[in-house]
């Protein structure tokens, strides 16, 4: 069965999958580019208290254990703060397009800030260097780790058999 795709059409929207709550509000996060501690704030806007683990529980994978779903009075005052934090109040308009250009210029500036750690692959290849081995790491008997064990005794799983056939050997 050929299976046509439209382009620009979302996969869930062409597998008439219905979007919950949680894909609503995951998809205004990521668009928006809000963090957590800022849809606290928008939740804060409309006097909904809600902690920021609360928050990220909406946003894990459905077969994760401290998934929750996201319900509708929840969603309702997120968009309800969502249109405040955005446009102001009435006494203190604002203009939306400012508000997410400043929060892509946040986002701007906290990856900018983070150092960019280049890998540098090993490439070079010691034979004498044992297997597991780092090259400058610190030798095995480091002085952090007790000494006071002694090396076990060797036990032999199998005992030594002699089989005998039926048939003594003599000589």
């Amino acid at each position: 069965m050929a299976r046509k795709f439209q382009k620009g059409v979302p996969l869930a929207f062409l597998n008439n999958d219905i979007m919950n709550n949680n894909d609503i509000f995951k998809k205004l996060r990521v668009a928006l580019q809000l963090r957590d501690d800022q849809i606290v704030e928008i939740l804060e806007l409309v006097d909904f208290r809600m902690s920021k683990g609360e928050i990220g529980n909406f946003f894990r994978k459905e077969d994760h254990e401290n998934f929750m779903e996201c319900g509708d009075q929840v969603l309702r005052n997120f968009l309800n703060g969502l249109v405040i934090y955005l446009r102001g109040t009435l006494e203190n308009p604002k203009n939306a397009m400012d508000v997410i250009k400043q929060n892509q210029e946040v986002v701007r500036k906290n990856t900018a800030d983070k150092p960019k750690v280049a890998f540098k692959p090993n490439t070079e290849f010691n034979p004498t260097r044992a297997k597991g081995e780092r090259s400058g790491a610190k030798p095995a008997t480091s002085s952090n780790k007790p000494r006071d064990k002694k090396p076990m005794k060797k036990i032999e799983i199998v005992e030594k058999v002699q089989y005998k056939n039926g048939k003594n050997k003599k000589g």
